[in-house]
């Protein structure tokens, strides 16, 4: 997979809630050949994608209004050749599965450099991962359970704390604390 050159812009569409974090992500981006446009959600995203679609896209997963996700979808329909990046601080297996199924070429989990993400648009999704040889904790499987539940319960926190015979406040606790990265 090539990379833009400075003559031939390749398009690309960056779509998260946080505008500190898209104001550098764009500045990293346009460095590195791309032509950017910026979307701070998926409804402000879709018109600009239906527009011109993009050759490339990060999209947040969690932001207000519409998730992530459903973007995901719009744009691979639009252009199947899309190279879609999806990004976020809320990481699960559940999400990133669903992430790949609908178009994405790559999940990473926040907090990601340009060139994490301009990696990711050369990998392909695959579901050859290799088996860890250290089993997961227990803190990551909890984790990875309720961001399925969450999921499947539209991000209704009542919803899902119901489902998971859990407090409301409980899972909102949970929700603040990602597990250790250490595995």
């Amino acid at each position: 997979m090539t990379m833009p050159h400075r003559e031939e812009s390749a398009s690309l569409m960056l779509v998260d809630d946080d505008t500190t974090f898209c104001k550098v992500l764009c500045a990293a981006l346009e460095k590195r050949g791309f032509s950017v446009s910026v979307a701070h959600s998926v409804e402000q995203a879709i018109p600009l994608a239906e527009s011109c679609p993009p050759e490339f896209a990060i999209v947040d997963l969690k932001m207000g209004g519409a998730p992530g996700l459903s973007l995901v979808k719009v744009l691979h329909r639009l252009d199947p050749n899309t190279r879609i990046v999806v990004l976020t601080g809320y990481a699960s297996i559940a999400t990133a599965v669903e992430a790949i199924k609908l178009g994405a070429t790559q999940y990473l989990a926040k907090p990601a450099n340009a060139d994490e993400i301009v990696a990711a648009f050369g990998h392909t999704a695959s579901s050859d991962v290799p088996i860890k040889a250290q089993p997961t904790q227990i803190e990551n499987l909890e984790w990875e359970h309720i961001q399925r539940v969450l999921h499947e319960h539209g991000d209704n926190i009542s919803a899902t704390a119901r489902a998971l015979n859990m407090h409301r406040r409980t899972l909102q606790r949970k929700l603040t604390k990602p597990p250790s990265r250490t595995e």
